[in-house]
């Protein structure tokens, strides 16, 4: 979207910044103003010259000596334009001036081309009548100028003017980037709206009255309707007498400033309506319109269609035409035919004004290869409301230009339109979100200016129809945001109790134990949840486990994969099986995956889904590195207290004398040790495998994130060793437990540091020998102190039928 400043201030008359204050007060208040261009940029001492006099120059055929009136003073210019006789008024840049560039068509020069007085052919010239494209602007801009030549003023034009002032050139041009839900803002009188705001200036809509000449429109037009979800509103109006010419100076600059070139009275106003309005017009000859009777309705797969451009279009039926009582005149919304264009002979025009769907006017651009200024507007979404005040201001322009008349009334077909968003205002709650201390008149002030109307009696915001963008609380907090200044809200803090975020608590406790993990070595896999039933039997699981209650999927790939998986093991040995087959020496796997237990069969709710977090390796480590893993983990997340393992554990897969429940506070949480050799031959592995499975639904209620902080010992500990002779049925575990419970107060730790079996063992037993560590918190311990705390452990496990080894 571009506009011109000047044409801003018509609206804005109030309005005064430099262009880099307007640039960057409206890009703080959410009109986002890409960049400028100044129209005058190195145009210097350029006025309106008259010719008085012209003369042949003595030794050039090609070059003529003019004497020129410049308002104080007549000064001799040289020049070659072959288009210049006496009585013209011409741009003349004097000596010192500067001009854009020349007829090459090249790169203009950064700074200008400086215009000096000197001599043309022995002849003194004192400065340079200008061509349009000298001062930086195009033919196609300004269609009065000549192909080769200088530019020519009308005759009304005053001598010594300022002629940059005179062509419109003394302005700038801003480019906005308007975001898509801002469809007022494609327009003039959206960004004027948006200026006057944040100017905090009067913003003066164009009064609309149209003269009328008394006829009936109904007695020239109808318009039917039949696709209202493609057409929510079709004003059509008629104007008569119409006579085709150019159109006033102040209209085609205003057009060329924002890139349109003018063509024309007629195709000016609608091209100056749309951008003023951001409504798009089309202007169609009634006498080509078969019956007087606009239809809208859908093409026909197949139809094909000559739009202005001369190219034939494919249709379907999903583009929408106007149609007249025979035939296709346009495509709706995108452009019309060319059996129905202006030409110079028209005598009365049917101006149409319509709101389409948007998506389907994006869509059908792009089926038919076609997308255009106006189609670009329609694309957006437009204000139904807006179509009659657009197709009014055409109607004036008409009128106020000497172009025609305007037939009394107009032809409306409106679908019904929805009531305008009421939104409570709060200005407690808008100061609370914005972090501001705004007072109530002053929101009140702002809603005024971007025209939200205030209903005293209910505490409702009215919300204009064409402000499609405010929905809600948040966008009217929003709006006095934008126009109280984003720059003078406060710094503050975020307040309340969740300032920053953070993982729940399970899932970090998940995190924990892929860390834990990856520290020890593990690298992480995952596994299919769909498995086949012949894993049961892979992993001997018996008939009558609880395992093989598995949930059949109703539309499995294949038999491989056709029940969800109630044990994690065989994903795991899958992987490692691939391993050792593929000779890695060495491996060792993770996964956090879930199981799903059915709850009953057939399913009649959803399965208990539970997390395993599942550890398997082969190589380096032994049951006793598995295990250390798994405590490792549970340290990490505050299980402190005692882990205990039950040899019994009665897994199938597992090796029957290697294997073990763990317990923690009595409660089972998983289960470890080394795979039956029979389930690694299952799966084609040739060497010893350990694995762990941690049931987390079970290990979650037992953690913890919160440590007590215990200070650095300020006192020496004291450490005894002992070894025993154990009877090979009783375990480590119970030893430490003995350990424990005698140890009283003064026991720090112990550590199991050797176990040995062999000859010099009697048979039946094995050595154990452990690091015991005393240690007060308040004093420096004596031997008697440990003598006795260590008698006390010596005669429990002499109890145990443990013997101290001498």
């Amino acid at each position: 979207m571009n506009t011109a400043l000047s044409w801003i201030k018509a609206y804005v008359p109030e309005l005064e910044c430099t262009d880099q204050e307007y640039c960057d007060a409206m890009t703080l208040s959410g009109t986002k103003v890409e960049g400028y261009q100044r129209l005058d940029k190195n145009l210097e001492k350029i006025i309106v010259g008259q010719i008085d006099k012209i003369e042949k120059h003595p030794d050039a055929d090609k070059l003529i000596v003019c004497q020129v009136n410049v308002g104080n003073e007549v000064v001799q210019i040289v020049t070659g334009a072959p288009n210049v006789k006496e009585g013209d008024k011409v741009p003349v840049v004097l000596d010192g001036g500067k001009v854009a560039g020349g007829h090459d068509g090249g790169a203009l020069p950064a700074g200008g081309i400086e215009i000096k007085a000197g001599k043309l052919r022995g002849i003194p010239s004192f400065g340079m009548m200008c061509s349009i494209e000298e001062l930086g602007a195009t033919r196609e801009m300004y269609p009065e100028a000549p192909e080769y030549g200088i530019y020519i003023f009308e005759d009304d034009v005053i001598v010594g003017a300022d002629a940059i002032e005179v062509l419109g050139l003394r302005d700038t041009v801003f480019e906005y980037e308007i975001t898509s839900n801002r469809v007022d803002c494609y327009s003039v009188l959206g960004i004027a709206r948006e200026a006057a705001a944040t100017y905090r200036k009067p913003f003066l809509i164009p009064e609309i009255v149209v003269q009328e000449n008394g006829e009936k429109v109904e007695d020239y037009i109808s318009v039917e309707v039949q696709d209202p979800d493609l057409c929510s509103r079709y004003v059509a109006r008629v104007c008569t007498n119409i006579k085709i010419g150019p159109s006033p100076k102040w209209m085609q600059r205003r057009l060329a400033a924002s890139g349109i070139r003018p063509i024309n009275n007629l195709v000016d106003i609608t091209n100056y309506v749309m951008e003023e309005y951001g409504q798009p017009m089309h202007a169609f000859d009634l006498d080509t319109i078969a019956g007087h009777k606009i239809i809208v309705r859908r093409a026909k797969d197949g139809d094909e269609f000559q739009t202005l451009d001369g190219q034939v279009r494919k249709l379907d039926k999903e583009v929408l035409m106007i149609c007249d009582a025979e035939k296709e005149i346009g495509i709706a919304g995108i452009m019309g035919g060319e059996n129905s264009k202006i030409t110079d002979e028209v005598k009365t025009v049917l101006f149409e004004a319509a709101t389409f769907n948007g998506t389907n006017i994006r869509k059908s651009a792009k089926r038919i290869g076609l997308r255009t200024d106006a189609s670009s507007k329609f694309e957006k979404g437009l204000d139904p409301n807006n179509a009659e005040a657009a197709i009014n201001r055409a109607c004036q322009l008409i009128q106020e230009l000497g172009c025609g008349e305007v037939v009394s009334g107009l032809v409306d077909v409106c679908a019904p339109v929805k009531e305008k968003v009421q939104i409570k205002f709060e200005p407690e709650k808008i100061n609370k979100l914005l972090g501001t201390d705004i007072s109530r008149e002053e929101m009140l002030q702002i809603f005024g200016m971007i025209e939200l109307t205030y209903v005293e009696e209910t505490g409702m915001l009215i919300i204009p129809s064409f402000r499609q963008d405010i929905l809600g609380f948040a966008d009217i907090a929003e709006e006095v945001a934008r126009f109280y200044g984003y720059d003078k809200i406060p710094v503050s803090l975020p307040r309340g109790e969740a300032t920053t975020g953070k993982l729940p608590f399970k899932l970090r406790i998940e995190q924990k134990a892929r860390d834990i993990a990856e520290f020890c070595g593990f690298s992480q896999g995952m596994c299919y949840s769909f498995e086949s039933p012949k894993v049961f039997d892979k992993l001997l699981i018996t008939q009558d486990s609880e395992l093989r209650r598995a949930i059949t999927i109703a539309n499995p790939l294949g038999e491989d994969f056709s029940i969800m998986r109630t044990v994690s093991l065989n994903g795991m040995l899958t992987s490692l099986a691939t391993n050792y087959n593929r000779r890695n020496k060495d491996v060792k796997l993770y996964e956090l995956g879930n199981i799903y237990v059915a709850k009953s069969l057939p399913l009649t709710e959803l399965p208990d889904e539970r997390m395993q977090f599942t550890l398997g390796m082969y190589g380096e480590g032994d049951f006793f590195t598995m295990k250390g893993v798994v405590e490792e983990f549970f340290d990490s997340i505050g299980m402190n207290k005692k882990v205990a393992y039950n040899p019994e554990a009665g897994k199938s897969f597992l090796h029957p004398g290697r294997q073990a429940e763990i317990v923690y506070e009595g409660k089972i949480v998983g289960y470890l040790g080394e795979i039956h050799p029979e389930v690694c031959d299952n799966y084609d592995i040739g060497t010893k495998v350990y694995v762990a499975v941690l049931d987390m639904p079970e290990v979650v209620p037992f953690a913890t994130f919160d440590r007590k902080y215990e200070g650095i010992a300020k006192y020496p500990a004291v450490s005894r060793d002992i070894s025993m002779v154990v009877p090979k049925n009783i375990l480590v575990g119970q030893i430490e437990e003995m350990i424990e419970q005698r140890g009283g107060k003064l026991l720090e730790s112990y550590q199991l540091f050797d176990i040995y079996e062999g000859a010099q063992i009697k048979e039946g037993f094995k050595s154990v020998a452990y690091s015991i560590t005393f240690r007060a918190k308040d004093r420096t311990l004596e031997e008697g102190d440990v003598s006795a705390a260590m008698k006390k452990i010596l005669n429990g496990l002499e109890g145990m039928g443990i013997e101290l080894r001498q």
